[in-house]
């Protein structure tokens, strides 16, 4: 099993030809879906009473487990409220209302507890740390994190980095955690952290995998001719690449090669429309027949 920690959302995308509002979203959401395409998958999150009912059933229609979803009486969800430029390539923050996760205390239901491996998604650094000594012991543990705990709790960051096995993370938050500007050395840093590989996501150009041994590993991504919403594709493609990996049960790197493939591809669909709804769509079949394509784009 696969479990994912971190936010279901309700969010409000802009983009300059449309704007959704308060829609299925956060970086637990769109791992859990995207995961789920591989693996059996179970999302640990805390939500308020304000998340529709035909959400959680949407989830369950794809086959994610939500036992672990937490309902927080009187509570609200979090909210995040962001606007895209006209190129979809430059995101702008506009609210972060943390809501329910602000004070959560993080449990997880008895059979999640044996799950070999773990997402701990965008979430309080500090929760992660917790939830994470409520595993036996699991085989791959992966973290990402983003600007707002960077800025926030920079110390609580760099301690659960130190606890995982694994760190995906997008070029801009790289830079900002490391204090350089070139990615290979930020993955150096990342890596003298503790854990064993990096992936610095780079949006529309795809990502770069590093590891421990000096391996590397970079991959473009889909080439797509319509992008809606770029919003959920890097938790997509985590999602993807940890899928891949619990479908094939191990861990060497060829595996990780295939699965930041996997990775791309997922990310790919994801911003094809507003927040999830395209992977709810997804079929199998969908996701084989796109990796196929790439194979073929980068042969030569």
């Amino acid at each position: 099993m696969l479990t994912v920690f971190g936010t279901m959302a309700l969010d409000t995308t802009r983009t300059p030809f449309r704007t959704e509002e308060r829609i299925l979203g956060g970086a637990a959401t769109f791992a859990s879906l995207a995961a789920s395409a591989f693996t059996k998958t179970a999302m640990v999150a805390a939500i308020g009473e304000d998340m529709p009912g035909e959400n959680i059933s949407a989830l369950q229609k794809k086959g994610v487990d939500t036992k672990g979803i937490v309902t927080v009486r009187g509570g609200k969800c979090f909210h995040y409220d962001s606007s895209f430029d006209y190129n979809l390539s430059s995101r702008t923050t506009l609210k972060t209302e943390l809501n329910v996760i602000a004070n959560f205390d993080p449990v997880i239901p008895e059979q999640y507890a044996k799950s070999e491996y773990v997402y701990l998604a965008n979430n309080d650094p500090a929760q992660n740390i917790k939830i994470l000594k409520l595993f036996d012991n699991p085989k791959l543990v992966v973290c990402d994190t983003i600007e707002y705990w960077i800025q926030t709790a920079p110390k609580k960051v760099a301690e659960m980095i130190g606890r995982t096995d694994g760190v995906v993370i997008n070029d801009s938050e790289a830079r900002l955690l490391c204090d350089e500007a070139n990615l290979a050395r930020c993955a150096k840093k990342i890596l003298a952290m503790g854990p064993k590989f990096a992936i610095i996501k780079k949006g529309e150009h795809g990502a770069v995998l590093f590891d421990r041994e000096g391996q590397v590993f970079p991959a473009a991504a889909f080439f797509l001719d319509e992008i809606t919403d770029p919003t959920g594709a890097g938790d997509s493609f985590a999602g993807g690449f940890l899928g891949h990996i619990a479908r094939k049960g191990r861990i060497d790197f060829r595996t990780m090669k295939e699965a930041v493939i996997y990775g791309n591809v997922m990310g790919s669909f994801a911003v094809e429309d507003f927040g999830v709804k395209r992977l709810l769509a997804l079929t199998q079949s969908d996701v084989e027949e796109r990796y196929e394509k790439y194979r073929n784009l980068v042969q030569f």
